[in-house]
């Protein structure tokens, strides 16, 4: 999604204020615990409503139209023509296990085309109805750009089916040249990889046709427009059309370096590329020291850079809860001096998050599982919305609730409530509300093999009984699990009313003996937001006699 570049003072130029940014991190068949190929994402954005979008599968009549509207704000950019068949839709995942998500690194300015028809977020949802592969989406993709214009800045799009993992990089060509320049590359098997809002292709394999795509002007383009000069062998797609500052460095490929580092052991080395004083940038894939479950990448999605140099829980700005968020701008200015704070993966203003979990395996109806939730990745649950859902949950509907209109139906609000009591007492709170989410998930990790053997077996004799028990399922996993966030939320605020802690045991809170509540624990503050105190206060709280 979009991010707001500012100018500034500094020697690099350019820092992000990440209006609209997101992430995802991406695994190949071979480097996952079970074969199952892997894609996240985190909307991010300040103005989404956390929903679930289904788009029926249909037959269209001949010579019909479809009107594309830009994602960011559902203005009309024009109508194209409608094909024949359109694949039904789950959010960013259709009935053939294909997934697509993607983050904006916006690029050059001067190559936006306002004349264009096809934005980034048409591309994947017109993809999801036509494609059955990733490969095929690509086609869909770029084919489409090329005939109706590119109408958004840059884009790198996750691109996924059961056996192959891309990462596809886009950017247009300007008002006055139509189309698009971009390269897809395919993560190899044992690998992971990820891109946050910042272009991640340097070099590529111009020779390597299986495992590498790419528009025939790509380069060609680059040298007229003064972004290249070298031998093609040299082509960076990043330096050409989204090159590096100190912004996009600390404030997106540092998210992608955080997921390596989970990882791999072997990830300090680029902690100077990180910081500004390397060029030796950070690899586009890299092989794993362990393979990664569907539970590890729900995890990473929870990312605040904990026991790494930029942990945002060490910092004052962390406040005395040790809370990981800085609520927007990311930028200030002290005494003329510009500072940035860090942007993690997990992030305040998430709409929606997912976990995309495709299987080659199984039917398509029982192997494409879109583990969604609302909110706050940190804070959210993973819920199992398998691909053959007919009809979104009613905590999950479009039609409940908005952003004006709360709703306590509604898992975006309660997830949201939960998340804003806790970034106030974030260190206590976080306590509460990780062993109640592990539960949840850990009983959803351990159902999965019993639910989709007894959806399997039904699936040989009957597919339709197959699939309404996996739409029960999922329907009545996503009602029971908002239902507990507002147990949970309710429980928040009785235990912590008024900067007290009320004493429980089991998730009961206790007794004088005599029918009245326990006297509460008063926990205070850090000790370190003590001494911060006492600092600047001078003799002014100094207690004397």
């Amino acid at each position: 999604m979009k991010k707001l570049i500012l100018l500034c003072a500094c020697c690099w130029g350019i820092i992000i204020s990440d209006t609209q940014a997101c992430t995802s991190f991406l695994a190949g068949k071979n480097a996952t615990v079970d074969g199952s190929t892997f894609i996240t994402y985190a909307a991010d954005s300040h103005t989404l409503y956390g929903s679930l979008k289904i788009i029926p599968a249909a037959r269209h009549p001949k010579n019909s139209t479809m009107e594309i509207r830009e994602w960011d704000t559902n203005k009309t950019l024009g109508r194209i023509p409608q094909v024949e068949y359109t694949y039904k839709v789950i959010g960013n995942m259709n009935e053939h296990q294909l997934s697509i998500t993607e983050s904006t690194w916006g690029g050059r300015p001067e190559l936006v085309d306002s004349t264009g028809i096809i934005d980034y977020g048409s591309l994947i949802y017109i993809a999801l109805q036509r494609a059955k592969t990733a490969r095929e989406a690509i086609t869909v993709m770029t084919d489409l750009v090329d005939e109706y214009g590119y109408y958004s800045s840059g884009e790198s799009f996750s691109i996924a089916d059961p056996e192959e993992v891309w990462i596809m990089e886009m950017i247009g060509k300007g008002p006055q040249n139509h189309g698009a320049v971009w390269v897809a590359v395919r993560i190899p098997d044992d690998c992971i990889a990820a891109h946050a809002n910042q272009a991640r292709i340097h070099k590529f394999p111009l020779e390597d046709k299986e495992n590498c795509l790419y528009s025939p002007d790509v380069i060609s383009f680059a040298r007229e427009q003064g972004y290249f000069k070298g031998l093609n062998k040299d082509f960076s797609f990043s330096e050409a059309y989204a090159p590096a500052d100190f912004g996009t460095l600390r404030g997106c490929e540092a998210r992608v370096w955080s997921f390596y580092n989970r990882f791999n052991s072997s990830m300090e080395k680029y902690l100077p590329y990180i910081n500004g004083t390397s060029k030796e940038y950070l690899p586009l894939y890299i092989k794993p020291d362990r393979k990664l479950s569907v539970q590890d990448m729900k995890d990473a999605m929870r990312d605040h850079f904990e026991g790494t140099p930029f942990d945002m829980t060490k910092d004052v700005g962390a406040g005395p809860f040790k809370c990981p968020y800085r609520f927007r701008p990311l930028t200030f200015t002290v005494d003329s001096v510009e500072y940035t704070n860090e942007r993690a993966t997990a992030t305040q203003q998430t709409a929606f998050t997912l976990v995309a979990q495709m299987r080659s395996w199984l039917p398509n109806a029982i192997g494409g599982v879109l583990w969604f939730g609302v909110d706050d990745a940190n804070t959210c649950i993973y819920v199992p919305l398998y691909t053959c859902l007919n009809e979104a949950p009613e905590c999950y509907s479009e039609s409940n609730g908005s952003m004006y209109d709360f709703s306590w139906t509604s898992a975006f609000w309660i997830h949201n409530w939960v998340a804003n009591m806790a970034y106030a007492r974030y260190d206590q709170m976080i306590e509460d509300i990780r062993p109640v989410q592990k539960s949840i998930e850990s009983t959803f990790n351990s159902q999965q093999p019993i639910i989709e053997k007894v959806a399997n077996d039904l699936y040989r004799n009957d597919p339709i009984s197959a699939t309404r028990f996996l739409n029960a399922y999922s329907i009545a996993q996503a009602q029971q699990t908002t239902a507990r966030w507002k147990e949970l939320g309710e429980f928040l605020l009785v235990k912590y009313l008024d900067g007290n802690r009320k004493k429980e045991k089991n998730g009961r809170f206790l007794e004088n003996g005599y029918g009245l509540p326990a006297e509460p624990d008063f926990p205070g503050y850090s000790e370190e937001y003590y001494r911060a105190i006492a600092k600047d206060a001078g003799d002014r709280l100094k207690v004397s006699f």
